[in-house]
């Protein structure tokens, strides 16, 4: 009898922990980035944020174009593991479409960022394509540096090529060190890289490169 007793309270503490686990694990947050930017809950670093509509999404957040790199901070929301996704959308020119996400932010110039260049995703050219999908550590491993210390490990194509003027959905599995990119609800990864900046927690934001606009949306954010 007590043993029996005994199994049946232990089932519920293990019931009980996982549930809580469970809950944990399953804490999303979908932010309204019309009414935070209305709120003035965004944080621009060189650039200007706008609201706009598209044929295809209504509540767009568009980051115009601007010499070097720029960030719309979400304020308010601190990222450390779990699953980043969102929509974006850039331009099939060359050099002038770099889109992302920025996280694990300290400050505007320390943080890691994963982005697309759009312009490589259907290259005839195979170098090109490699480099479709990008991981960065800022200030210390910008992709100049990766690209020279650790060819083709930080970047990498995506298969099958996205159209490089459509929408985009990316999801970002951030785990302790590793970090995967899924694109359009693609099984397997696209990118798969061990982190290179120091912090596991900070700021989150889109991302903007050299001279690029782009156009965001749906972002959900899963915490562990």
């Amino acid at each position: 009898m007590f043993n029996s007793i005994f199994v049946k309270n232990l089932l519920c503490v293990v019931i009980f922990a996982f549930t809580g686990l469970v809950c944990r694990a399953q804490k999303v947050i979908e932010p309204d980035l019309s009414a935070l930017l209305k709120a003035n809950k965004i944080s621009a670093v060189n650039r200007s944020v706008t609201q706009i509509s598209t044929d295809v999404k209504k509540n767009v957040l568009h980051l115009d174009g601007k010499p070097d790199a720029g960030i719309a901070w979400i304020d308010d929301i601190r990222f450390s593991d779990g699953i980043i996704e969102f929509d974006v959308k850039g331009k099939n020119v060359l050099q002038q479409s770099f889109v992302g996400i920025a996280f694990h932010g300290s400050n505007d110039s320390t943080y890691d960022a994963i982005y697309f260049r759009p312009f490589n995703f259907k290259s005839t050219e195979t170098e090109r394509r490699n480099h479709s999908v990008q991981y960065i550590s800022l200030p210390k491993f910008d992709w100049p540096v990766l690209r020279k210390e650790h060819p083709n490990q930080y970047e990498k194509p995506i298969d099958p090529a996205p159209e490089p003027e459509e929408w985009l959905h990316a999801k970002i599995v951030v785990d302790g060190l590793n970090v995967k990119v899924f694109v359009n609800n693609n099984a397997q990864a696209s990118l798969v890289v061990k982190k290179l900046g120091n912090s596991n927690n900070g700021k989150i934001g889109f991302w903007v490169g050299y001279d690029s606009d782009g156009d965001f949306s749906e972002l959900k954010i899963a915490q562990k």
